[in-house]
């Protein structure tokens, strides 16, 4: 019924017209260009912002500019709304096709509704998808075409499809494995990021063997930090031969940027956000000139694709509206100045409230569910099915294990090791309560999949209590969650995948938050929920002494540390003066602290050093393990200042006397200013860069011969003591 509706919906639309609007672009289309037009991160957004229809009517302007233009999607198109739910994928699929794409890559969220569907969506999808990393584990070969190659008169371009390894951990698991647990899907997300650019290389060769002019990668890899090592970034400076890169998953908006490839040839990264508020546009000139900007503020409607998308969403648009609940406060992800998102590093009144649900749902010990998992807030008054779902998405089910107090540990260090950085793997509870103690550095170990191995070092969850007394790590628990979580090892959890499963209910996630509040609560949420309930602690240690160090500077929690841990002392009593400039006695005494002021064998032969004091044991060891150098034999003038590429010299060394693994690397070619880097702190910075100890800078820069502060020094240093110590070899 759904098929025959599109098919005549499309049939009695085909003599519509398209509306007038203005366009934001700038580069003018003449006849024999190349025009891809380009989306991302769509999440069901079907008439948000520019809408499909927008879309449409500027892909109409474009085709009486030139015959060659192409649709291509970066991914995250069928999920994150009701729309998506309630037709697992399907509804969005068929206006893909009305609307033409001829190239479509997977996101992450493309496999939401399990590999079945998946793959039944693929089928349904005319443009199919292509994936030069998404394998068959079981054959050793790509599950789709690497790349698509379409002509325009004498020029051929080739289209290589990427989707994020991360997709394994941030859809759900299990739908990449067989009924015994064992990957049989993957992507290419070995060595360190090696296996996805060795991956991207051959299908950008093969592509230039077959006579394209241009390869253009459209890729759903995003460019969040986290995502390291397989960020678009990261993969145009260890790929060569790349025209241009279209990005999806980080919803970033990148109109042009230039980025230099593994040649030291330039790259142009664009995105366009998110929920179709721009339209990207590639234009391959014929004169040779590439071009990526976005269309924003463009108001056209083109009237046959409007009738469609409104037809599809006219068929849900009476279940949605219903009223199934009411509550008497607003429910919310955010924080108190109702803009900043908070479900994901902190606990909610709406994060309480799901939970509850929950652990009521299953009679559980215990409930945990993922901040990621909830997707809206929803106001105070009547709740609607819409609201519901768009809560709650994904539809997942309710199951229940029995699982050992120290599972449950372990589980909550996972979910709270980036704290307060934003995890969607970040747990909100009922039953229990925990802190967490953002000064300790996690120790938290995760394998290539960034699943959860183990904690090797101090924990920073603390207190944690089940009905208000201290969990026993050898107790067993009933812990109600969902299937992503419990079975499919959601968020890189799991330790509860071999766990007994005890009988549940069969129900959805909206349909538990339904029944809690219909039944339990009696059909409205009361004035108890009006805040977070005080189930999860935060804390940052002490206040610091220090006034100029502001509580929401990028630097305030390393501070912190490194007063806690007493590595970088402050400049007076009360100041800390994080924008001076770091001194070599001050990164040597730093370093000398972290590792636990070691004693040195010998004194160097420095006559400016007083050997009796912490500057000089600190000197004298440094010298010794062959991390700092004397200015000349016989002078260390611990006064001098430090730049970026020294301080990222001392710390390559600092871990290499120390034993740790220094093995992971990077390349330094997406910089432009990468030629300044000297010789010997070339290796260091690149170490330092792949393990996002140092960062580049906005414009595309890392300023090796810039000052290294002590606001900039500490956070290298807390980074370091965070991210590396699991990997300090035996």
């Amino acid at each position: 019924m759904k098929k025959a509706i599109s098919l005549l919906l499309a049939a009695v639309m085909a003599m519509s017209l398209t509306t007038v609007g203005l366009a934001t672009d700038t580069t003018t289309v003449e006849k024999g260009d190349v025009v891809v037009l380009y989306t991302n991160d769509v999440h069901c957004g079907v008439d948000d912002n520019i809408g499909y229809a927008g879309l449409a009517a500027y892909k109409a302007e474009m085709l009486k500019a030139t015959d060659y233009v192409t649709l291509a999607d970066a991914g995250d198109a069928v999920q994150g709304a009701a729309l998506g739910t309630l037709s697992k994928g399907e509804y969005l699929v068929d206006i893909m096709n009305q609307m033409g794409y001829d190239v479509a890559v997977p996101g992450n969220h493309e496999f939401d509704y399990g590999m079945d569907q998946f793959l039944n969506l693929s089928k349904e999808l005319k443009s199919g998808y292509v994936c030069s990393n998404f394998m068959d584990l079981r054959t050793g070969k790509p599950v789709f075409d690497a790349y698509k190659m379409i002509t325009y008169g004498d020029t051929k371009v080739a289209y290589v499809g990427i989707d994020t390894p991360e997709s394994i951990t941030k859809s759900t698991p299990s739908y990449f494995q067989d009924n015994t647990g064992k990957y049989i899907y993957g992507f290419c997300n070995g060595n360190n990021g090696k296996e996805l650019y060795n991956a991207v290389q051959t299908a950008v060769n093969s592509a230039k063997a077959a006579g394209a002019t241009y390869v253009v990668a459209v890729g759903h890899c995003g460019i969040d930090e986290q995502s390291a090592p397989w960020r678009s970034t990261d993969i145009i400076a260890n790929v060569s031969g790349l025209t241009a890169f279209i990005d999806g998953h980080s919803h970033s908006t990148i109109p042009s940027q230039k980025v230099s490839d593994k040649d030291g040839k330039t790259v142009l990264l664009t995105s366009t956000g998110t929920k179709l508020a721009a339209i990207g546009k590639l234009v391959l000139k014929s004169n040779g000139t590439v071009t990526t900007e976005l269309v924003t503020d463009y108001t056209a409607k083109d009237s046959s694709m409007d009738t469609f998308v409104k037809g599809i969403l006219a068929k849900n648009d009476a279940l949605l509206k219903k009223v199934v609940a009411k509550t008497s406060v607003d429910l919310t992800t955010l924080e108190a100045d109702g803009k900043t998102r908070a479900i994901r590093n902190q606990e909610t009144n709406l994060g309480d409230l799901v939970a509850d649900a929950y652990r009521d749902a299953a009679g559980a010990d215990i409930a945990i569910v993922n901040g990621g998992g909830i997707r809206a807030d929803i106001k105070a008054g009547n709740i609607t099915y819409e609201q519901i779902i768009a809560v709650h998405p994904y539809g997942n089910e309710l199951r229940m294990v029995e699982a050992t107090g120290q599972q449950i540990l372990d589980a909550l260090e996972m979910a709270s090791r980036t704290t307060p950085d934003e995890n969607g793997g970040f747990l909100h509870v009922s039953g229990m309560t925990y802190t967490i103690d953002t000064s300790v550095p996690s120790t938290v170990k995760v394998d290539d999949n960034k699943m959860f191995v183990s904690v090797t070092g101090a924990r920073r969850v603390k207190d944690v209590k089940v009905g208000g007394v201290a969990i026993v790590a050898n107790k067993t628990y009933k812990l109600a969650s969902h299937n992503y979580m419990l079975e499919g090892a959601g968020d890189g959890l799991n330790m509860f995948q071999k766990d007994k499963f005890l009988s549940v209910p069969a129900m959805l996630d909206n349909e538990i938050l339904i029944n809690y509040i219909t039944g339990t609560l009696k059909g409205t949420v009361p004035a108890e929920y009006a805040k977070a309930q005080g189930r999860i602690t935060i804390v940052k240690a002490a206040a610091l002494p220090y006034t100029d160090v502001a509580s929401n500077a990028y630097y305030y929690d390393a501070v912190l540390f490194s007063e806690k841990s007493g590595l970088i002392p402050g400049t007076t009593a009360t100041t800390f003066s994080p924008n001076v400039t770091m001194t070599r006695g001050d990164v040597v005494l730093a370093l000398w602290n972290l590792a636990g002021k070691p004693s040195a064998k010998a004194t160097p032969a420095f006559t400016d050093v007083d050997f009796t004091t912490d500057l000089g044991k600190a000197v004298a060891w440094a010298n010794e393990n062959g991390i700092v150098n004397g200015k000349t034999a016989t002078t260390f003038v611990a006064a001098d200042s430090v730049n970026r590429q020294q301080f990222s010299a001392f710390m390559y060394r600092y871990a290499e006397a120390l034993g740790y693994n220094v093995t992971t690397t990077g390349s330094l070619t997406a910089f432009t200013d990468a030629s300044q880097v000297s010789s010997y702190a070339t290796q260091a910075l690149a170490w330092a860069n792949a393990n996002s100890l140092v960062n580049g800078f906005s414009d595309g820069t890392v300023r090796p011969m810039g000052t290294a502060t002590r606001g900039q020094s500490a956070a290298i240093i807390y980074r370091f003591a965070s991210t590396l110590t699991a990997s300090k070899a035996a």
